[in-house]
C-alpha cells in the first residue's frame, strides 16, 4: 500500500491563503527553495540566450554581404603587414632616383627583403601555431600578437641593417627603422588595447610616398601611386572594421602610429 509521507512535513496554518508557498508539501516548493514555474523558466532562458553573443550564420547572409566579406578577407591577406616592406622596397626602386640601379640588383635586394620580412616571419608564425602559442595564423587575438610583434620589429631592424650595409641612402634604412618604431609602439599598446597592425603598415607606405614626393627626385607617376595607396588604406581599414577585427578607433590609431613613425624617422639623414 502507498505510504503517506505528509505527516513528515506537517502543513502550517494558512490564514492568508498562501498554503502552497509556505509548506514543503506545496506544489511550488522544494528543499532548496521555491521551484519556478515552467513559464518562468522558459522566459528566463530566452533572456539569457538574448544576452549571449552569437556568430551570424553564413546561410543567413545576403548575397551582397558575402561579396563584401570575401573582398574584405582578400584585402586583409593581400595587405598583410608582413608584405608591406616588400611593397615599400618596390616603391623605392620604381619611384625614386634609385630606379637607375640595375634590374638584377633590384630583384636580388627585393627577394632578400621578402625573405627577411615575409617568408621567415610566416614560417615562425606557423611554428608558433604548431606549438600552440598562437591559435590562428591571422593573429586576430590580442594576446597572440606579443611574440609576432617582436619578430616583426627584429625583421624590420635586420632589413635596415641590410640595406645600409649595401650602401643604400640613409632615408631607405630609416624607412625600415620607422617600421621598427611602429612595431614597438604597437607592441606596448597591444598589452592593453588591440591596435590595428594592418592600418599601421599601410599608413607607413603612405608616409613613404609622401616623403619621396617632398624630398627625393621622383618619377612623375608617384602621385598616382600615392592616390592609389591612400585609397587602398581606406578600403583596408573599412574591411577590418567590417570583419569585426577592429573598431574604428583602433584602425585610426593604427594609421596614426604607422604614418608618424615612418614619416618622422625618414627625416633622419
Amino acid at each position: 500500500m502507498p505510504i503517506d509521507t505528509s505527516s513528515y512535513y506537517p502543513e502550517v496554518n494558512d490564514p492568508d491563503g498562501k498554503k502552497d508557498k509556505e509548506s514543503l508539501n506545496g506544489v511550488h516548493t522544494s528543499l532548496f527553495g521555491d521551484t519556478p514555474k515552467v513559464e518562468e523558466v522558459i522566459i528566463e532562458e530566452k533572456i539569457i540566450d538574448s544576452l549571449e553573443p552569437s556568430e551570424p550564420s553564413k546561410d543567413s547572409e545576403l548575397p551582397w554581404e558575402k561579396v563584401v566579406n570575401g573582398f574584405s578577407h582578400f584585402l586583409s591577406w593581400i595587405f598583410v603587414p608582413l608584405i608591406m616592406p616588400v611593397f615599400g622596397i618596390l616603391f623605392i626602386f620604381r619611384l625614386s632616383i634609385l630606379d637607375v640601379i640595375p634590374a638584377g640588383l633590384q630583384t636580388a635586394v627585393t627577394f632578400v627583403i621578402a625573405g627577411i620580412n615575409f617568408f621567415a616571419p610566416m614560417l615562425l608564425i606557423f611554428l608558433l601555431k604548431l606549438m600552440g602559442v598562437v591559435q590562428d595564423v591571422g593573429l586576430n587575438g590580442q594576446k597572440e600578437r606579443l611574440i609576432p610583434y617582436i619578430i616583426t620589429a627584429l625583421c624590420y631592424g635586420a632589413s635596415a641593417w641590410f640595406v645600409a650595409s649595401r650602401g643604400a641612402p640613409v632615408w631607405v634604412a630609416m624607412f625600415f627603422c620607422g617600421g621598427v618604431v611602429a612595431s614597438v609602439i604597437n607592441l606596448f599598446i597591444n598589452l592593453k588595447w588591440k591596435i590595428s597592425a594592418h592600418a599601421a603598415a599601410i599608413a607607413g607606405l603612405v608616409a613613404l610616398l609622401i616623403r619621396l614626393q617632398r624630398d627625393v627626385a621622383v618619377e612623375p607617376k608617384l602621385f598616382l601611386w600615392l592616390i592609389i595607396t591612400v585609397g587602398c588604406a581606406g578600403l583596408l581599414g573599412s574591411a577590418r572594421v567590417w570583419l569585426n577585427r577592429h573598431t574604428v578607433w583602433q584602425v585610426l590609431a593604427g594609421y596614426a602610429v604607422g604614418f608618424c613613425a615612418v614619416f618622422f624617422m625618414m627625416y633622419i639623414h
